[in-house]
């Protein structure tokens, strides 16, 4: 249990909250690329309790600023591109890209009052289908070489969904390895070849035992936690009863990203991006390491899930997220369909729209969880008494970031007194018959 307090100042993530003041120092993934290719011209972003406003000019670049005119507040989400900048239609103020107020057409002749005027706007990068920005102070990080940043377009594919909870309680679900033999368990086994682009419905590596039979077989993992320089490695070891054990090898990037093996052949880096204190978005970019992705196939399979434009589940706490009794009986543990997202989404919202930790009991599975905590609320107070963010995960330069790759998420099944060694030689495998990967360390 905690204070409330305590779960106030992990939880909250508005300008001037420890949290928000953390979350801030790091790039997050503000839109889908996707979502510029609309009727809109002008997306509007909500991110980390701020309203905001992104669009690509003429030049094609990308711009993000403030939502709301300084003049009298009208949304810039209904402006109109020109020149480069965006021009208010109550008024017909316009603002370049840096978000300077350039023209004020009803104010008197010679009025010099635009330069006086400017609304925050801020950095952002593009990578393989996603918008990242960056909403803090000074010199923004390096991006770390991660595989997902790294591999060519054609073998990422991006996604998010709405959760309406607290990113906190989001990302903590990525970070519990126990939960997927319950939360997760299939009562029956699909046909490996109808898996692609679904969680859990592969084989484990190298063998013909269904991953959905292994954790709801081997249902009592032990869990060791790793620090690294982008967080935490999680590895769950369940002892398989015939001198093997299946490893599954899991990330947290810092502050709030786990990466996490989808198949064999795919692995997934999925931010908890917070909207504000009550709603975020998982955003996910799914990275093959053999053939390019197929990404209609994978947009398709997720639009069956959710609504545009807001990328908001179907299946939702409105209608008890499909839940169906003879299902929980004979398919799935939960009877909430066989998207594991949506098993995820029910237990994180089912706590409420803020997780009331006053009242929680943790256990030994929960290891991750607890770390996790403690380097949050220690990043907190560098950033509080202004120390310095090299201090921080990822806070690094361009040449430090370089150094900083993989992260390498696997499932593996290996002689269970020589683990340590058969998640590395999976992916030493795994990437000796990747197309585009050069050799990276572990």
């Amino acid at each position: 249990m905690m204070s409330q307090e305590k779960n106030d100042e992990l939880t909250r993530v508005g300008k001037g909250t420890p949290g928000g003041e953390l979350l801030r120092q790091y790039w997050m993934p503000a839109a889908l690329s996707e979502e510029l290719k609309g009727e809109r011209p002008v997306v509007p972003v909500n991110l980390l309790g701020e309203k905001l406003a992104l669009y690509r000019n003429e030049e094609d670049k990308l711009v993000l600023m403030d939502r709301h005119c300084p003049h009298r507040g009208a949304d810039l989400c209904f402006g109109r591109k020109e020149n480069g900048g965006i021009r208010c239609p109550f008024h017909g103020w316009k603002f370049d890209e840096t978000g300077q107020c350039v023209e004020q057409p009803g104010e008197p002749e010679g009025s010099r009052m635009f330069e006086k005027i400017k609304v925050n706007s801020y950095p952002v990068k593009e990578v393989n289908g996603l918008i990242f920005a960056y909403l803090g102070s000074g010199e923004p990080p390096a991006f770390p070489d991660f595989d997902c940043f790294r591999a060519p377009a054609t073998h990422v594919f991006a996604f998010k969904g709405l959760w309406e909870c607290n990113w906190l309680q989001a990302l903590e679900v990525g970070i519990d390895p126990a939960h997927a033999s319950f939360l997760h368990r299939f009562l029956q086994d699909e046909d490996p070849k109808d898996s692609y682009g679904k969680q859990f419905r592969d084989t484990a590596a190298d063998t013909d035992m269904p991953m959905t039979k292994v954790l709801r077989e081997f249902d009592q993992p032990e869990i060791i936690v790793e620090d690294t320089d982008y967080g935490m490695r999680l590895i769950a070891l369940r002892d398989l009863k015939n001198g093997s054990s299946h490893v599954r090898l899991t990330n947290q990037v810092f502050p709030c990203a786990i990466t996490i093996p989808m198949s064999n052949e795919m692995n997934i880096t999925q931010w908890h991006v917070p909207v504000d204190d009550e709603n975020c978005y998982w955003v996910s970019m799914f990275t093959s390491y053999t053939d390019p992705v197929d990404k209609e196939k994978m947009r398709e399979q997720r639009l069956k899930e959710h609504t545009l434009p807001d990328y908001a589940p179907i299946r939702n706490k409105r209608n008890n997220y499909g839940y169906n009794r003879e299902e929980q009986e004979t398919v799935t543990w939960t009877g909430m369909g066989l998207d594991i997202n949506v098993h995820d989404q029910w237990a994180c919202e089912s706590m409420g729209a803020i997780q009331d930790r006053t009242n929680e009991h943790l256990g030994t599975t929960d290891k991750a969880i607890m770390q996790h905590r403690r380097k949050l609320r220690k990043a907190m107070k560098v950033i509080a008494e202004g120390g310095d963010r090299s201090e921080l995960p990822l806070q690094v330069s361009d040449n430090e970031a370089k150094t900083i790759q993989g992260p390498i998420a696997v499932d593996a099944i290996g002689p269970t007194d020589d683990w340590q060694s058969c998640w590395k030689e999976r992916d030493d495998a795994r990437r000796k018959a990747c197309s585009w990967d050069a050799e990276i360390s572990n």
